[in-house]
Formats: C-alpha cells, sequence, structure tokens
C-alpha cells in the first residue's frame, strides 16, 4: 500500500497571527500523552473523565501497540498534527485504509463503483477512531484554537489526499457541529442513525418504564426476569474491580461474536491486556455467571455525558440475557452515574422497543474525482432524505407513552 506523505513545509494555513503548520506522525509514541490530551480531552485535566474515552492518547495508543491497528490490519497511523508557534493546538486520528472495514458508516458501493469505472479506491484516507461507531470530536483543538485548528486540520487532510493521489478522505462520526463546519468548507456531509438511550432525569430504572406504554413496561419486566433466572448471578464491574483474568473470560465471548458478525475479531487479545492497566477506569464489564464461570459478557466504555456500549458475547444461550447485560444494565448504570445517554452502538431496531430511540450520526467526505464527487453527493441528498423519514416513521414506533414520546422527539 502507498504511503501518503506528510504535507511539505510550506503547507500552511492563515491561522491568526501565524502560520499553522501541518506534520504526520505514525506512531503516538512521537508525541507525549499529556501533548496529544491536551487537545483531545482537556476537561479531564483536572483528572476526571474525558468527554469521548476513544479519542484519548491511551485508548488509541492501546490499539497501536496491540497490534490491533497498523499496516497490517488496513488501519495504518498517520495521526495529524497542527502547530502555531511551535504550539500544538490540534490533532485528528488519520489513518491510511485498504478497505473498508471497521468503520461502521459504509462506502463499500461507492469503492466497488469507482473501481468499477476504472479507478483505484484504496488506499483512502480516514479520520476516525478505528472500530469504533460512537460520535465524538474528531478534529481535535486545544481550547482558544478551535476555529484555526479545525480548519487547518481539515484543509491539511484534504491536502494529503490530494498530493498523493488518493481517491478520498472520510471523517466519521465526528458532531453535528464539525459536519456542519466541514460541509461550509466543501466536503460532502453525511447522515446516518443509531439508537441512543436519553436520560430524562430518572431517579432509577423504575422511573424510566413508568415513562413507557403499558405494553412495553410489562414486556421489559418480563425480559428482566427471564435474563436474571439464568441460573447465576450478573455483575457490573469498573475500576480495580475488574481482574486480568476477566479477560479470559471476555476473550472467548469476544471472538464468538466477531466469528459470527464479520469473520475476524477486530481487536487482538493484546488489546485488552493493555486496556486493562490504562484503561480500566474507564470501562464497565457486565459478567454473568454461576459455577464460577462466567458464560456471557458485555464490555462498554464510560464517558463524561456518556455509556459506550462496544462488545458482547456469549458461550451459553439464555432467553433475554443479551438483552439485559447490553442494554437494561447499562441504562441501571447510567442512572446511578447521572450520565446523560447510552449509545448502544450500530445498527439493531430490536433497541427501538426497549427504550433507545434513533439519533442522527454525522460523517464527512471528500471524492479527488469531480465527476465521481458529484454522483455520490445525488446519492447522499437522496440518503438523507431516507434517513430523515425512517427517523420519523422509527420515533413514532417509539415505547413511550404519547406524551413521553414528544419529550423525545
Amino acid at each position: 500500500m502507498e504511503r501518503p506523505s506528510p504535507p511539505s513545509s510550506d503547507d500552511s494555513s492563515d491561522g491568526g497571527d501565524a502560520a499553522i503548520e501541518i506534520s504526520t506522525i505514525h506512531s503516538l509514541s512521537a508525541i507525549s500523552q499529556a501533548e496529544w490530551d491536551a487537545c483531545a480531552c482537556p476537561e479531564a485535566a483536572d483528572g476526571g473523565r474525558p468527554d469521548d474515552p476513544f479519542t484519548t492518547w491511551r485508548f488509541l495508543k492501546a490499539l497501536e501497540d496491540s497490534g490491533s491497528t497498523g499496516s497490517a490490519t488496513g488501519w495504518e497511523p498517520h495521526y495529524l498534527l497542527a502547530r502555531q508557534d511551535g504550539e500544538l493546538i490540534g490533532v485528528a486520528p488519520l489513518y491510511a485504509k485498504s478497505h473498508s472495514q471497521g468503520e461502521y458508516i459504509f462506502d463499500f458501493n461507492w469503492a466497488h463503483a469507482y473501481e468499477n469505472a476504472g479507478g483505484r479506491y484504496y488506499p483512502k484516507l480516514q479520520i476516525a477512531v478505528p472500530f469504533t461507531p460512537a460520535t465524538g470530536r474528531r478534529f481535535l483543538a486545544r481550547p482558544g484554537h478551535e476555529a484555526a485548528a479545525i480548519a487547518a486540520l481539515t484543509q491539511g487532510a484534504v491536502q494529503i489526499a490530494a498530493d498523493n493521489g488518493l481517491s478520498s478522505l472520510h471523517v466519521t462520526f465526528c458532531t453535528e457541529a464539525e459536519a456542519i463546519a466541514g460541509e461550509q468548507m466543501g466536503l460532502m456531509r453525511r447522515a446516518s442513525q443509531q439508537f441512543h438511550w436519553l436520560n430524562q432525569g430518572y431517579a432509577d430504572f423504575d422511573g424510566f418504564l413508568a415513562g413507557l406504554s403499558s405494553r412495553k413496561r410489562k414486556n421489559i419486566r418480563k425480559e428482566r426476569q427471564q435474563a436474571q433466572a439464568f441460573g447465576g448471578e450478573i455483575r457490573a464491574l469498573s475500576g480495580d474491580d475488574i481482574r486480568p483474568e476477566h479477560w479470559d473470560d471476555f476473550w472467548a465471548f469476544y471472538q464468538d461474536t466477531g466469528a459470527r458478525k464479520w469473520g475476524t475479531p477486530y481487536l487482538t487479545r493484546a488489546f485488552f491486556e493493555i486496556a486493562h492497566d490504562t484503561l480500566r477506569d474507564d470501562m464497565l464489564l457486565v459478567l454473568a455467571g454461576h459455577g464460577g464461570d462466567n458464560i456471557a459478557g458485555a464490555l462498554n466504555f464510560i464517558g463524561r455525558e456518556a455509556l459506550y456500549g462496544r462488545y458482547w458475547g456469549a458461550l451459553e444461550h439464555h432467553p433475554c440475557l443479551h438483552f439485559e447485560l447490553c442494554y437494561y444494565q447499562a441504562i441501571d448504570f447510567a442512572i446511578a452515574e447521572g450520565l446523560a445517554r447510552v449509545e448502544a452502538g450500530a445498527q439493531g431496531e430490536h433497541k427501538l422497543a426497549r427504550g433507545y430511540m434513533p439519533s442522527l450520526t454525522h460523517s464527512l467526505h471528500w471524492i479527488a474525482d469531480q465527476g465521481f464527487a458529484r454522483a455520490v453527493r445525488q446519492y447522499l441528498d437522496a440518503e438523507a432524505r431516507a434517513i430523515d423519514e425512517e427517523v420519523e416513521v422509527l420515533t413514532a414506533y417509539g415505547p413511550f407513552r404519547r406524551d413521553r414520546q414528544e419529550e423525545q422527539e
């Protein structure tokens, strides 16, 4: 795969008093954790939780050090840096991709169409958190430098793609504000949808249930009873309550799900070992077991305002255990911790009946070939209308009482 070169020394953007220099690095070992996190999670400088655990130095470094990302995986790091007068004012997790796997806002049909027309779609550039369909900032700016850093990082990424003759640049699961800003800079904006649970200030799980229609409320209570009657206990663990041996069990669960869904699990076993050392305070591991053996588990990551459901697996089938571990335990935790929402990952209309409502997600796209770009833009316009209609229909079928449904919309 061709390696994109960093911009030349004269590739800079006007950031006010001084030009902004754009460069790339191929490993986070080339930058300190303090420098990266000053842009990625300045709100955590006082020791609190980051808004987004996935763009922190320690999460991205765990992917890198574990071999979950790297040239052999098709996720080759080219982390993007913006400096002004020598000060780092912005960073972005940029990767060269040789495929479209692990993205969750997919462009397989674009790639097929472009290559059928004689073009070369791969490699492409991707600003994203690998394997992680969770919304967060992708252009990570140091406070006070937001406008200049976002503009410079966007222009720099496009310039790298253009200078290296790459087909495209994609920015996935960015914030709505970033999507609007990117669109104003000429990138194409795309909307998708997921299912998120929103905390309306509930005191407990029963408070959440009180807002549902009678039929949905009874169904959820029945599912929780069925799940908790599997013959063992369910434990929600975080921080030091998570032990190294728990990852042996969870690795088996993760491999089983990965093999069934996408063939080969994206994360390596080493990722969980590294994450145990550096990320366990930001993790919620829900385990179900009996007789001293864990038979199922769900892994979540904890942000300052949200709980992010990521992985689930089981070695035994029990009715409704998946719903309990992935959705209801997550709601319990979010209520107890005062989190604003639970993002339950990609896809899954079955989440709707369990209180997870449709929510828009956003991405940005730049296509080098202008003719192909026009075709993609037409596709995105039609897709956006379809997404809006789908969200409207799904919201109408939500489980909340009509008066509470209106609050959710």
